[in-house]
């Protein structure tokens, strides 16, 4: 049993200049779209993510009311739902899966919105991390369409400094022999669970973890404890070239690498008409608020609201801490308002 939906794509010509043949975008709603079809929400999945681990923002009462708005999540392609490396047919499968960028992502969830539902209108585009570069391209793409936006701790662009921080938890994954270049007969698990240790020292703060918030906040017994019981967790039943393609788009994520804008990133920025939120969190090491800085100063309709937290990049985590997600609600509730 599935609690999602798929949208058939049809072949999907690539930024790259590869064919997604057969391509399917899977997505599930939430709510009820009304008869002027002016409620929509939409929220992309982020970085491993699936539709599922999106829902702890979504609740009768909290800004994003399924009893108030009809919400899509669709989830990434290569998550291993939507058309991956996982589950596509030869000769494009496994390691010969084709680069995706997040303006792929974007432009085919721009047409399940249209196509499917004969949507005009969004009222607000919102999402953490890769969700949040996604929500970037649906403000800069579809600049007359998307009335709001609030992307949490991500950012437009990935930077030099998280472009090398992925550099190091992919060669953590692929350094198992087990790898086999991407041709894996079982998983590679102890390249999966090196990826999940890597990626432990980022994903939240040096406060974190002086403040045992590991052990004080989400009951571990020790400090290898989380790793193994957290870290190496959130990985290790995922797909191995699913999450190379997602880290790909994320390393090449950038909102003007595209025909429309042609690499000028202010123009790209200056582009995106909604009204926007950009919410960092104070201690997020892949996306530092600095970053978000240059981002508003050339939005025309854009405010900087930073989360102080000691949670890192996991303030905007799925249900990781609810004082931080409060925050996150709150900001999302005046912007539907606004």
């Amino acid at each position: 049993m599935t609690d999602y939906q798929m949208f058939e794509l049809g072949d999907v010509v690539l930024q790259c200049r590869k064919t997604l043949r057969n391509a399917r975008l899977a997505y599930k709603t939430y709510g009820t779209l009304n008869a002027e079809k002016d409620n929509v929400i939409v929220y992309p999945t982020w970085y491993s993510g699936q539709h599922y681990e999106n829902e702890w923002l979504i609740g009768e009462g909290m800004a994003l009311d399924p009893t108030k708005y009809f919400i899509v999540i669709p989830n990434m392609l290569g998550n291993g739902l939507s058309t991956s490396a996982s589950n596509q047919a030869t000769p494009f499968n496994a390691s010969r899966f084709p680069n995706i960028t997040a303006y792929d992502n974007v432009r085919v969830q721009h047409r399940l919105i249209t196509e499917l539902f004969g949507i005009e209108k969004v009222k607000l585009v919102t999402g953490w991390s890769m969700g949040a570069l996604q929500t970037y391209h649906w403000g800069a793409l579809y600049p007359d369409m998307v009335e709001r936006i609030l992307p949490f701790m991500g950012s437009a662009k990935c930077s030099r400094h998280n472009f090398v921080f992925l550099e190091g938890a992919k060669a953590a994954l692929q350094a198992d022999a087990a790898f086999k270049d991407g041709w894996y007969d079982t998983p590679p698990t102890k390249g999966l669970r090196a990826f999940g240790r890597v990626y432990a020292g980022w994903g939240l703060s040096q406060a974190f973890y002086r403040h045992k918030m590991d052990l004080e906040k989400m009951g571990y017994a020790s400090l290898e404890d989380f790793l193994v019981g957290f870290w190496e967790e959130l990985f290790l039943h995922r797909d191995a070239n699913n999450l190379l393609t997602m880290l790909w788009t994320w390393q090449n994520g950038d909102i003007s690498d595209n025909e429309v804008f042609g690499g000028d990133f202010v123009k790209a920025l200056g582009a995106i008409k909604a009204k926007a939120i950009v919410m960092p969190a104070s201690t997020d090491l892949y996306f530092p608020p600095e970053d978000n800085v240059f981002e508003v100063a050339h939005m025309p309709n854009a405010t900087l609201q930073v989360i102080k937290t000691d949670w890192g990049h996991f303030a905007g985590g799925p249900g990781t801490s609810p004082v931080d997600i409060k925050v996150l609600d709150d900001a999302l509730k005046g912007l539907l308002a606004s």
